[in-house]
């Protein structure tokens, strides 16, 4: 037994690791990395080129052009830091300090002498005026502080880098959990409403059955079919028109009229300029069945329900309200609150759920931004 737990222990700690290198491997991107280097290193050619323009003066345009092809060596030194970035990137943080700093300090005394054996080169074989510039180990100290500092800001721009992606990719995950956890709700409220709602649908159609109305017990039967259909095979994440969701929300309330009889009565309202509007999926459904579990099941009056889809001032508004005085709002807090979640999560600040409650009723409002 205890070795089973010291290697379930060291599979999670490996699979840890293994996260956190495939993560780290997501943030530090090649494209980025080269990104970074090319628009560092062009901005420093740029601003020393009135100097280096200067330092060949009177030696034609071809020395300026060869002094200047260096920063493309300069280029290819600082992927080479990049490569050890990104495979150093999973390390403790002062660990990958260190090797960087040691990294950064190498390459620039690499480059310099690189310099000063291009100049040589240059001056022996392509252009013999370069015999006339500095060429010993003193004139390089300079040049090797000057690279040490542009390649440290190399490493940092790669850290803004790494940095920018990884937040980018928290985000990412961030909404990922939020609809995963959004999901959850919308199957937890199915799970809590359907039955109850379709043991009763069930008895109104056998007591339709014993009392010998058969043909309202087969429309019945239909009714619910096609909502049973729709229901199951809509996505809680998918994007619908409002006019299928209305089409939805007819089928269940038809239902409830032939367990409730004249105790409810509905009336529904969509502008002509709003039923192709695309919205997300199940978002007035549970408005609905809150409605009848809250207001219409406990009342032995009747009730109205209303629901009024209609655009105001660009945006698209929902209303489902009831006229049922209140002796608890658990069920319409519990849907409001999981479509205010989707709504927020889909449109930000953009979209609003509002819920008034009195002893007319309660009328629970939406709005969101049109999609389509």
């Amino acid at each position: 037994m205890h070795g089973s737990l010291v290697f379930n222990a060291s599979s999670s700690s490996s699979a840890r690791r293994a996260d956190r290198l495939q993560g780290g491997r997501e943030d530090v991107q090649w494209r980025e990395g080269l990104v970074a280097t090319v628009a560092l290193w062009s901005f420093t050619l740029l601003i020393y080129l009135p100097m280096i323009v200067g330092r060949y003066r009177g030696m034609g345009v071809t020395s300026v052009l060869l002094d200047c092809s260096t920063i493309l060596v300069s280029m290819l030194f600082a992927m080479g830091l990049f490569a050890l970035f990104r495979g150093t990137y999973a390390l403790p943080r002062r660990t990958r300090l260190a090797v960087m700093i040691g990294a950064v300090l190498s390459v620039a005394i690499v480059q310099s002498a690189f310099d000063l054996l291009f100049t040589g080169f240059v001056a022996h074989n392509l252009e013999a005026r370069w015999l006339t510039l500095p060429q010993d180990l003193r004139s390089s100290y300079g040049a090797a502080l000057n690279y040490t500092g542009v390649f440290a800001v190399n490493c940092a721009l790669f850290q803004v880098a790494a940095g920018r992606q990884k937040a980018l990719r928290q985000e990412r995950e961030l909404a990922h959990l939020r609809a995963t956890a959004k999901q959850a709700e919308l199957d937890a409220m199915r799970l809590k409403f359907n039955p109850h709602f379709l043991f009763n649908t069930l008895n109104a159609i056998s007591a339709m059955v014993v009392t010998d109305r058969n043909p309202e017990a087969e429309q019945g039967l239909e009714t619910l079919s096609s909502f049973l259909r729709a229901s199951i095979e809509s996505d809680p994440m998918a994007i619908t028109s409002l006019e299928d969701q209305l089409q939805l929300v007819d089928h269940y309330l038809q239902l409830e009229e032939m367990r409730f009889g004249e105790r409810l009565a509905v009336t529904v309202e969509c502008a002509d300029d709003v039923g192709d509007v695309a919205v997300p999926s199940l978002l007035i459904q549970p408005l609905v069945e809150a409605a009848i579990r809250d207001g219409v099941e406990p009342s032995s009056a009747r009730v109205q329900i209303r629901i009024i889809a209609s655009r105001d001032a660009g945006a698209l508004q929902l209303r489902v309200s009831d006229d049922a005085p209140r002796t608890q709002m658990l069920e319409a807090s519990l849907a409001a609150e999981a479509i205010r979640g989707r709504l927020r999560a889909l449109y930000g600040a953009a979209a609003s759920v509002i819920v008034r409650a009195g002893e007319n009723g309660v009328e629970t409002t939406l709005r969101m931004p049109m999609a389509a």
